[in-house]
């Protein structure tokens, strides 16, 4: 779930506050445009360490969740929308300075959207939101009692339905000490999260799916067409949860912030 850190990596930018939220895969202070990626629940920058060589001509950023990888000292974020409105403050130079296109996959789709949300509510324009793997916003539903209907029994289930994560992983006591409390705040963090369209976006909104995704279907992606006024793609791939590990989208993401 979480990968290892890569050899050669720009260090994070601190753009003001006590906690840095983006990881720069690799500096590109010439490229014109900029794409962001927010990981899954349980998921760490190092899911998108190699993207910044195919999408070559943007400047790619990876977000990184409290709790994981340079964070791991930090308890977990408890509350999506909250975080949520402080990597929008972090993003919002990037945002001012070039194009930004906002790349989320499960959870993070829902962490991008609402990023998205805040950005505009302050006049930042966002270039693209790319919402992968993800029911629309409107379709999650708060449960009140998501600490107890996520114990970490279901939450390994989970991971090992969604193709992710091996079950042999998951019986070992380093790995469950270690790993399991963030990614079991994660699905508490998302289960608590109730979405709405209320104020759709403005930008351009592509949906991704996997064909064979166990957890979301592709009425439920399509459903990200009332998240905003502007274009809406929807794109069917295939694979499972995780289509993007083995075949990225990488000329997906090219063309639609090309307008193709």
């Amino acid at each position: 779930m979480t990968g290892a850190v890569p050899d050669a990596r720009a260090p994070a930018r601190d753009l003001g506050g006590s906690m840095v939220w983006t990881q720069c895969v690799e500096a590109r202070p010439f490229a014109a445009e900029r794409v962001v990626c927010f990981p899954h629940a349980g998921g760490s920058p190092y899911f998108f360490r190699s993207w910044a060589k195919a999408l070559d001509r943007f400047e790619v950023h990876a977000v990184c969740y409290p709790g994981r990888a340079e964070r791991i000292a930090e308890p977990p974020a408890t509350e999506l929308v909250a975080m949520a409105r402080l990597i929008a403050d972090e993003l919002r130079p990037f945002v001012a300075e070039r194009p930004t296109a906002l790349f989320g996959h499960s959870m993070g789709a829902a962490v991008a959207y609402e990023v998205a949300r805040a950005l505009e509510a302050d006049g930042a324009a966002v270039g693209h939101l790319f919402a992968s793997g993800a029911r629309a916003p409107q379709l999650m539903r708060a449960d009140p009692a998501a600490g107890t209907t996520w114990s970490d029994e279901s939450v390994a289930a989970t991971l090992v339905e969604l193709g992710q994560t091996d079950a042999e992983l998951l019986q070992n006591p380093a790995f469950m000490q270690l790993v399991m409390p963030y990614i079991a705040a994660d699905f508490r963090m998302l289960a608590a999260y109730g979405g709405d369209v209320d104020r759709p976006l403005s930008c351009p909104v592509t949906a991704l799916v996997g064909a064979s995704d166990p957890r979301v279907s592709v009425e439920q992606t399509a459903a990200w067409q009332r998240s905003t006024r502007g274009p809406f793609r929807l794109r069917t791939l295939p694979g499972d949860h995780f289509y993007l590990a083995a075949d990225p989208p990488f000329a997906l993401i090219d063309e639609a912030v090309r307008g193709r």
